[in-house]
């Protein structure tokens, strides 16, 4: 008979949306001894979307250690165990691809069924999620993992491992599939800050003539892609790329606030240079910590967590399609960097040029592999 075991999970955020953790744990259920934990500071986000990143994580866990398990899920979220339980519809869309990946991930599993408890039934995953919270709101990153290979698994807690990004936990094993979710990495055309070599992130600048002229060009040589949905950052250059890229491909557009660029604070509008000139301690810190941000602005680990969760839910939602992700330097950046498993330093190694297009493969089975990097051939006569 196959092992039966207990997930216990939670997730929150300190102002709803606000910084937000999860927590999980996995238990034999004859037993009660715990056979993993899992919890990680998420950044920004509401309570129910914690939640849900607190159930996947519990499930990804239980799979680790037996795929066959009967599995029994305890939560003190009601919305998500009625969801998950099909009683309750999921209309927020940003529950929707959370709750596919909580679906796929149970579907490997021998059977997986979801009870509602009291928080105080739910203690050892609420204190998780609280630890979690507690390190989001301090602005770090944070995530605990222990596993049936580590011996503190069934004693004590293991030490939380502070990483450079979000992880997203063990991986699910999957059968391995040829077909790759594809993403088109595209940065949006010039403008004038881009042009002026100027730091421009959360500053809505439009594109010049130039720039329109090499997104046309883009689009253009995006035919024959196979295209099959837009993704874009929310900021008004990136959003006029992707419409000329729906407009030759046909593809529909979706907003992902995640894929924003980041943001410089003080340094918005300055040269590298003037930037350095007037705070070059924290220019040296930038550019050496990853956790350091410019003066009222964003650090790259900051950005990177977003971004990830970004990416989290477009292979979700576009799993094994081809997409197009229009976004800015840091971003694409972050992605190629992620696939290749490289350092942060890496991002100072990278150059990408306005319009300038790169290419992804993600596998099912986890591997990555970067196609194209900066390819600006259809700028030639842009």
């Amino acid at each position: 008979m196959s092992r039966k075991l207990l997930v216990e999970a939670d997730g929150g955020s300190r102002g709803n949306p606000g910084p937000a953790g999860y927590g999980a744990v996995v238990k034999d259920a004859l037993t009660g001894e715990v056979l993993a934990e899992a919890a990680e500071a998420i950044g920004h986000a509401t309570n129910n979307v914690a939640e849900y990143r607190g159930l996947i994580a519990g499930l990804r866990a239980a799979a680790g250690i037996d795929p066959a398990a009967r599995v029994e899920v305890r939560m003190d979220s009601k919305l998500v165990v009625e969801q998950m339980s099909g009683r309750w519809k999921i209309k927020h869309p940003d529950l929707i691809p959370l709750a596919l990946e909580a679906r796929r991930i149970a579907s490997a599993l021998g059977s997986v069924s979801y009870e509602w408890v009291a928080r105080r039934r739910n203690a050892h995953a609420d204190r998780l999620a609280n630890e979690a919270m507690d390190a989001a709101a301090r602005g770090e990153t944070w995530t605990r993992r222990a596993d049936p290979a580590e011996p503190s698994a069934s004693a004590e807690p293991a030490k939380p491992e502070t990483v450079v990004e979000a992880a997203a936990g063990p991986a699910t094993r999957v059968p391995a599939s040829r077909t790759p979710t594809t993403t088109l990495l595209l940065r949006h055309g010039e403008t004038r800050l881009s042009a002026e070599k100027r730091f421009a992130g959360v500053s809505d600048v439009p594109l010049t003539e130039t720039g329109l002229e090499q997104a046309r060009a883009a689009a253009q040589a995006l035919k024959g892609h196979g295209i099959e949905a837009i993704v874009t950052s929310p900021l008004a250059r990136c959003r006029a790329t992707a419409a000329e890229a729906a407009a030759t491909t046909g593809a529909p557009v979706r907003v992902e606030e995640d894929l924003r660029e980041a943001d410089f604070g003080e340094w918005e509008g300055l040269t590298f240079a003037e930037a350095r000139e007037r705070w070059p301690e924290q220019m040296n810190a930038w550019l050496a910590d990853p956790s350091a941000a410019p003066p009222g602005g964003e650090s790259l680990e900051q950005v990177a967590r977003r971004v990830r969760v970004a990416l989290d839910k477009l292979k979700v939602r576009h799993r094994r399609q081809t997409v197009l992700v229009v976004s800015h330097v840091t971003p694409i950046k972050l992605l190629v960097r992620d696939a290749l498993q490289a350092p942060m330093g890496s991002l100072y190694r990278m150059h990408l040029d306005t319009s300038s297009l790169s290419w992804i493969d993600w596998y099912d089975d986890g591997p990555a592999v970067v196609r194209l990097l900066n390819d600006t051939h259809h700028l030639r006569h842009a």
